[in-house]
């Protein structure tokens, strides 16, 4: 292998080609642009580590975490550890120092033989979820027996979801479909996750849910409230009904909440504003914390395990709106609504939600939408704002 001091392959690949070298070794993938920036990166694990809780993110080695929606549930919160990264800006290769050189030869020697447009076979998972395609009517029903159980005092919110599946276009081409994601959806973040035995996800969200950046720079979200994106491009125009600002300042307070938890005092709050994200226009408060100026090492784990699932994805209180999603939702959400990201990359930590997200079966696609249901909801409306959620995942398989 012709590297440079320090495990750096010097010969240039192409993404295509390094997705395509770790499917043919059954290798766990994950690949990845931030929002608003440029550089696609990915990593390559060879052994990924399984772990029944949400791990600690301060003393882990870089990698990527991909995380159920039950934090207790079957499916377990997967590390993979970066033994190979690649940028697409340098086309270029890092192996780290405790790889192993045998597995590292192999995964270059397929890397050698991977012809570009060739496809290969993604992981599918060994024990796929329960998916149930809820038709209209079921989940009409299931928001208004949640609106009855909100309006008995019995929960404040409760996030109802969804799947459809839809078969994978004759042309479909992983690496195409990222692309595609990037080109579409540049405020998001954008993934890609392969792992053999646990499937294979697209997505691009908006929502982060935990990140620390390289600056130390600690930041959260408020999203909450849906409506279509405006025609002219400006969030001008945006009306928003009761019922959304006040969803939105459910999750605002629960973010403050944590922090209460916490007794932490010194952060800057920004919004709620408006934001778009992909076809969608959402309210958004930013939330931050300067780890440079207070003292709180652990606040990035701390926070995460405070927050997930949060209010935006489950529902407030938490556990009595769980218990409603288990007991009605008619399926097992498995990855969808958990979180993933890069942990201790250059970067820093940027874990985001698992939204606008789907998972590759042999043939079809798991398309996944949710909405928060209130006192004051619509099931119309609400099955309505899953219809336009599924479009973000809908139009890349359409553009085939």
């Amino acid at each position: 292998m012709e590297q440079s001091a320090g495990g750096e392959n010097v010969k240039n690949y192409t993404l295509e080609q390094v997705l395509s070298a770790a499917l043919r070794q059954q290798q766990a993938i994950a690949v990845w642009r931030l929002p608003l920036q440029t550089e696609v990166q990915a990593c390559i694990s060879f052994a990924p580590q399984s772990t029944p809780a949400i791990p600690e993110l301060e003393p882990s080695p870089a990698g990527f975490l991909f995380c159920p929606f039950e934090t207790e549930g079957t499916r377990d919160h997967i590390f993979l550890k970066a033994d190979i990264t690649y940028s697409a800006l340098t086309k270029q290769l890092h192996t780290s120092s405790d790889a192993t050189a045998a597995q590292v030869s192999l995964f270059i020697q397929a890397l050698a033989q991977t012809e570009n447009g060739k496809p290969n076979a993604w992981p599918i998972p060994a024990n796929p979820a329960r998916h149930s395609d809820r038709n209209e009517e079921n989940f009409k029903a299931a928001a208004s027996l949640a609106v009855d159980a909100i309006r008995a005092e019995s929960m404040e919110k409760v996030v109802l979801s969804r799947t459809t599946t839809v078969p994978l276009p004759d042309a479909f081409s992983l690496h195409k479909a990222f692309e595609k994601m990037l080109a579409a959806y540049p405020n998001t973040f954008v993934s890609l996750v392969a792992i053999p035995g646990v499937g294979t996800w697209l997505g691009a969200t908006p929502e982060i849910l935990v990140s620390v950046d390289q600056d130390k720079i600690f930041k959260t979200v408020a999203l909450a409230g849906t409506q279509p994106f405006c025609e002219d491009g400006s969030t001008a125009n945006a009306i928003w009904r009761e019922k959304e600002i006040e969803e939105q300042g459910m999750v605002e307070r629960y973010v403050l909440s944590c922090f209460k938890k916490l007794r932490l005092r010194e952060y800057t709050e920004v919004g709620p504003r408006t934001v778009i994200a992909g076809n969608l226009m959402h309210l958004r408060t930013d939330f931050k914390v300067d780890l440079k100026e207070v003292d709180f090492p652990t606040l990035g784990t701390d926070m995460l395990r405070l927050l997930h699932p949060t209010s935006a994805v489950c529902g407030l209180p938490k556990e009595p709106a769980l218990r409603f999603i288990l007991n009605h939702e008619g399926y097992d959400r498995s990855y969808y609504s958990g979180f993933l990201g890069p942990v201790n990359s250059g970067a820093g930590s940027h874990l985001y939600v698992n939204l606008r997200c789907m998972q590759l079966l042999k043939h079809e696609a798991v398309l996944y939408a949710g909405a928060g249901v209130t006192g004051e909801s619509s099931p119309e409306k609400e099955w309505q704002e899953t219809q336009h959620k599924l479009q973000t995942m809908g139009k890349i398989l359409a553009d085939f």
